[in-house]
């Protein structure tokens, strides 16, 4: 088996094609495509079948027009004209794309206009909500009873279920939950419930999931209820061994490219050695931390899966997500020498909860330690110095590498090719995209494990 969802990747498309996605162009490059598939076999056939599977996801990530989403817009910005929305879009503060001629705005065009022009920030109509001025109060509770050594490893007790919509009755459906992996993070996982019996993939595999089997129509719902130690730590601290064996030692993959997301461009090659020449490894690890903190902006994205090169993205574009920015760390590591690999599920705050992505890196005499850029950047003094090896504790981590086929792997292209944090599902029909399921994780429960992690050996009791 492949032990990479998006192999295909590294064949290139036909100038004449790409030219045509560049622009925009999208129904002719549909009618293009369809032609090309007719002659096409084996990995570029699966290459040009991945293209015509995506070119539908472009209207549903750029679902506005101009004047839809200049309305919402003046409805959060004070005194915003038409002219100058328009004015924003063509500075690049406003997030689109053109599809048959027609210009389309992003579904999130609204916060990164806040993040990429911060001076509209003056002209909001909203308040912070409360709810996130207090989860970041608990946040920053949090780390500095981490940084102490006062923070206990919590117990997280979630459900995750999907929904799906609109199918023919009768029909095989295949889901896919994600569920916790066992790891340093997490020594101990435990599976409570479920809403029928499902095949659960190896505890350590790359990207662990839950699979159901069910007919649509009958119950279009599953769910999995599970709980998870969760270990803090704190920035470079070398932990016992039994918990270090859980994060296994660096292969030789995480040192390497991975087709099209951790590629090594001359450009990028020049940078990093121009970041860390003549430095140890650590010294070489916070030079890179630093630049990428500093340089690389947060703000939405869409699908992942319409990305040709993440990495490069974010490099050229000095902007991103937490997934994004973290994938660009971990080229930039290994370019480095340094190995690096993938951390991904959700950031557990009990006060809020959403999908995150992070980093681990290996460094002597502590082993795999964690990186997590987005929450790094020095908004707060103590974050760019914490999340440099460090992490809370609130956490719920499903992957540990980008890509990885899922045990059974699908068979239709997934919804997300990179990732693995709300569930996917297929019928005979093909992929099931998120417009045609609900999926949601409901924290039930946190709870203090029993034992205190610092300097000792985790074992808990559930």
């Amino acid at each position: 088996m492949r032990d990479n969802e998006l192999y295909f990747m590294r064949l290139e498309l036909p100038t004449e094609l790409s030219d045509l996605i560049r622009r925009g162009l999208l129904s002719e490059a549909r009618e293009l495509l369809r032609e090309l598939i007719r002659g096409a076999e084996g990995d570029y056939r699966r290459r040009l079948e991945f293209e015509l599977d995506r070119l539908r996801r472009w209207a549903i990530q750029y679902p506005y027009t101009e004047m839809e989403a200049y309305e919402i817009a003046s409805k959060k910005i004070r005194d915003l004209s038409p002219e100058e929305f328009r004015d924003l879009i063509s500075s690049g503060c406003v997030d689109h794309i053109t599809l048959d001629g027609d210009l389309r705005i992003y579904e999130r065009f609204l916060p990164n206009m806040m993040w990429l022009c911060p001076s509209l920030k003056d002209r909001s109509l909203e308040r912070e909500d409360e709810r996130r001025i207090r989860e970041k109060e608990e946040l920053s509770k949090r780390a500095r009873e981490v940084i102490e050594s006062r923070a206990y490893p919590l117990i997280f007790r979630f459900r995750a279920e999907i929904t799906l919509r609109a199918l023919p009755r009768g029909e095989r459906l295949r889901v896919w939950l994600p569920v916790p992996r066992v790891s340093a993070l997490h020594p101990e996982v435990r599976v409570i419930s479920y809403s029928r019996e499902p095949y659960i993939s190896d505890e350590m595999h790359p990207q662990r999931t839950a699979y159901f089997e069910l007919t649509s129509g009958s119950d279009d719902t599953v769910w999995i209820e599970y709980e998870a130690v969760c270990v803090p730590r704190r920035p470079m601290e070398e932990i016992p061994d039994d918990l270090r064996e859980l994060d296994g030692e660096p292969e030789a993959r995480h040192r390497e490219e991975r087709i099209p997301h951790i590629t090594f461009s001359e450009d990028l090659k020049h940078l990093v050695s121009s970041l860390t020449e003549g430095l140890d490894a650590l010294e070489r690890a916070r030079r890179i931390w630093d630049w990428v903190v500093e340089n690389v902006r947060y703000t939405y994205v869409h699908d992942y899966a319409l990305f040709d090169n993440i990495s490069e993205f974010a490099f050229t574009k000095r902007r991103g997500d937490c997934g994004v920015q973290a994938i660009l760390l971990i080229t930039m590591l290994r370019l480095a020498g340094i190995p690096a690999r993938w951390q991904s599920g959700w950031y557990a705050n009990p006060v809020d909860w959403g999908m995150h992505d992070w980093a681990q890196f290996y460094l002597e005499p502590f082993g795999w330690v964690y990186a997590d850029p987005s929450f790094g950047h020095p908004t707060e003094d103590w974050r760019k110095d914490f999340y440099f090896g460090g992490i809370e504790g609130f956490r719920l981590s499903f992957n540990s590498e980008i890509s990885y086929p899922f045990d059974p792997p699908k068979e239709s292209f997934r919804s997300d090719p990179v990732d693995s944090q709300v569930g996917e599902a297929e019928w005979d029909g093909g992929n099931i995209y998120y417009d045609m399921m609900d999926s949601k994780l409901h924290l039930l429960e946190v709870r203090r494990a029993d034992i205190r992690w610092i300097n000792h050996s985790i074992s808990t009791r559930f």
